[in-house]
């Protein structure tokens, strides 16, 4: 029997049938799209000696999702205000550290605020930014404890929890605040088989108190290279140091040793008054205000510069370099603040940072001195030196007005020239290069010239 063709309508009727079963198939087959990667929860943690100091970062949308806490990107300051007790009330209610015996600790939520930020892939949104303090029981450690943490979890199950350490004084991690170098410790999510939600077990090596102290001399020395005022300030205020003043001029030249003598008196009198203040503001715990420490910064490279075109205080730049290391010291102190060191961390990080800041200073003055010595024996030096210290006068201006909230493109330009801090190492060295070899010369030259007299 022979067979009858397929009609046209139903072969297209099983193609129909197999285009629609392979989609459906990979589309049961493919993992669920998402529109946009969503933003994560973020926790950082300070690990002090008795405590933990916890910053959380919320995305707001989920947030507000899992809590039911009405916060969007309309929500102003003043109204995140009026719902601080229902974030703490939540946030309560899903933070649980514990010593790993199970003995709770306590837990303080201190300061929050609303701002904007940006994941890979997230594109820019609003978090909420809430402060702790974790504080384990007597006998507990804050460096082995057990992170009981669903916040945002246990109501989006998409949603992750970073867990980061940001400092740690004991290991040598000794980031600013507001780093971003942070080692991640753990991942929270939700265990999609039993839709449960397990504590983070935190286990920090134990680190040593070498580690600490010499983390903070690295910190100090980084801290004096980046610190752009703070060399400008000593190096302007050494520049005339192998000059006489002649009334309101500088006329003539001392002698090699005299030169030498001002420089270290100077340079060890700026060390002593900033060391005094560090000392002082960071084991007196003394709130200060940063700006009007800036300020004076500012201010006192603009003396030292319209010094060296102009003597204001000849023969006391000594002097002049203790009182403005005192605030120069106090800006210094600063960063010790922001970690909130016990008293004997605070003291070894006071000695290792301040060391890494003199062991840095000591090392530029060693590099300045020969240039400074022979730039003035140079023709033409004095307008040399002239265009040196407007420069440096211009900078500081603009930072000064830039300190008391007037930006300008001068403090910007003179922000981005101290960022290479390189640059000002060769140029040091070059100079100090240069002036080595003109003394030797000029040396050579006149042991010749005592030699064929005395012949």
């Amino acid at each position: 029997m022979s067979r009858l063709p397929i009609s046209l309508s139903h072969a297209l009727r099983m193609l129909a049938g197999i285009a629609t079963a392979v989609t459906a198939a990979l589309l049961l087959a493919a993992p669920p799209a998402v529109a946009h990667p969503m933003p994560h929860s973020v926790l950082l943690l300070d690990v002090h000696e008795t405590s933990v100091a916890a910053e959380l970062e919320l995305p707001i949308g989920d947030f507000s999702r899992a809590s039911g806490i009405d916060l969007d990107d309309d929500t102003t300051a003043r109204q995140l205000s009026a719902r601080k007790a229902e974030v703490r009330r939540y946030l309560a209610a899903h933070v649980h550290p514990a010593t790993r015996g199970g003995r709770a600790w306590t837990v303080r939520f201190g300061a929050m605020a609303l701002g904007r930020t940006e994941q890979t892939s997230t594109g820019r949104y609003r978090e909420l930014t809430v402060r702790a303090t974790l504080t384990p029981p007597a006998g507990g450690d804050p460096r082995r404890f057990v992170l009981g943490y669903d916040a945002v979890v246990h109501q989006v199950v998409t949603h992750t929890v970073l867990v980061s350490v940001r400092q740690d004084w004991a290991t040598g991690k000794v980031a600013d605040a507001g780093s971003d170098d942070a080692t991640q410790v753990g991942v929270i999510r939700t265990d999609t088989r039993t839709m449960t939600v397990a504590p983070l077990d935190v286990d920090l090596e134990s680190g040593s108190v070498w580690s600490g102290t010499y983390a903070m001399f690295r910190l100090g020395a980084h801290h004096i290279l980046e610190g752009t005022d703070h060399l400008l300030f000593l190096l302007v205020l050494l520049l005339p140091a192998p000059l006489r003043a002649a009334g309101r001029r500088w006329s003539g030249l001392t002698d090699t040793r005299t030169a030498v003598g001002r420089i270290g008196r100077t340079t060890l009198a700026f060390t002593a008054g900033h060391s005094v203040a560090l000392a002082v503001s960071a084991f007196g715990r003394l709130d200060i205000p940063a700006q009007p420490v800036e300020v004076f910064i500012a201010f006192s490279i603009l003396v030292g510069a319209v010094h060296a075109i102009r003597p204001l205080f000849p023969g006391r730049e000594a002097v002049v370099a203790g009182f403005f290391g005192l605030g120069h010291g106090l800006a210094f102190s600063l960063t010790l603040a922001e970690m909130h060191l016990s008293t004997g961390q605070l003291a070894l990080s006071l000695a290792g940072f301040n060391l890494g800041i003199e062991c840095v200073q000591l090392l530029l003055v060693l590099l300045a001195l020969p240039g400074l010595i022979c730039l003035n024996r140079l023709p033409g030096h004095s307008a040399l030196r002239t265009a040196c210290a407007a420069l440096t006068a211009v900078a500081a201006l603009g930072w000064l007005l830039d300190r008391v909230g007037l930006p300008n493109p001068v403090s910007r330009a003179a922000d981005g020239a101290g960022s290479h801090t390189s640059g000002l190492l060769l140029v040091l060295v070059t100079a100090a290069l240069l002036a080595g070899a003109r003394l030797a010369t000029t040396g050579r030259s006149r042991r010749s010239w005592r030699f064929a007299h005395r012949s």
